[in-house]
């Protein structure tokens, strides 16, 4: 890798966007690194306070709305764009959703991480909670001690580094255009390829679960309502 290519998708989620933001800024990687949030169709009053962000903050900024009118969400567009962009410039693409913090390490140790492996496909950091607790989506390891682990399960996209070399062997343009979120797919394709996903318990980040998408806390509070939503709508395709 060059460079890294550091990316937020984000819809309506403001507030939790602007802490994600911030945080990303105060962890520097010592690699040439860019960072661009991507608007999936917010609210227009949102999209301005996106807009006047970027300005004071030093993001760039993507409207998704200058580039397809297909309804949100529109994660499979964000990472065909992102991916082809790494690309050409040999980077890294290191994916960090809207409800979640990076440490002051993190974006370099993730770096410094898969640098270091070159069978590395995906180098994730594992969640946390407030208390420092791991959580969702990396509930199955709860009980490893701090270290870095080569993982079978899919990795989430929380916090994840796409190498460039996954990012090559695996082209999204076979991506499933009927789905809605990719991170199962292409933990698997990683795997298939004959890389490696390696999951860093050594660096926590604070992940406030589906802060991006509150319908999705019915999962929680009322799976009946979660379950129907999902079916009866389409919504959440894995």
């Amino acid at each position: 890798m060059k460079s890294l290519h550091i990316i937020t998708p984000v819809k309506d989620s403001i507030d939790s966007t602007l802490t994600t933001v911030r945080a990303i800024q105060a962890s520097v990687p010592s690699a040439d690194w860019t960072y661009t949030v991507y608007n999936d169709f917010s609210t227009p009053e949102n999209t301005r306070r996106l807009e006047q962000a970027s300005r004071e903050l030093g993001f760039r900024l993507v409207n998704l709305s200058d580039l397809t009118d297909h309804p949100s969400p529109n994660y499979l567009l964000v990472l065909r764009t992102a991916r082809r962009e790494a690309l050409a410039a040999d980077a890294g693409l290191l994916i960090v959703e809207s409800d979640v913090t990076v440490g002051s390490d993190t974006l370099q140790g993730l770096w410094d991480g898969a640098s270091r492996r070159p069978d590395c496909g995906i180098a994730a950091a594992v969640t946390v909670d407030e208390g420092g607790a791991v959580n969702y989506p990396y509930l199955f390891a709860r009980k490893w001690a701090g270290g870095v682990y080569d993982v079978k399960k899919h990795l989430s996209f929380c916090c994840s580094l796409l190498t460039p070399e996954l990012m090559r062997r695996f082209d999204f343009d076979r991506l499933d255009a009927s789905k809605n979120w990719f991170d199962v797919t292409i933990s698997h394709e990683s795997l298939a390829c004959g890389l490696h996903n390696y999951l860093f318990t050594t660096l926590p980040v604070l992940h406030r679960p589906h802060g991006s998408r509150p319908w999705k806390q019915l999962k929680y509070t009322n799976p009946l309502k979660y379950y129907w939503l999902k079916f009866t709508r389409g919504l959440d395709k894995i």
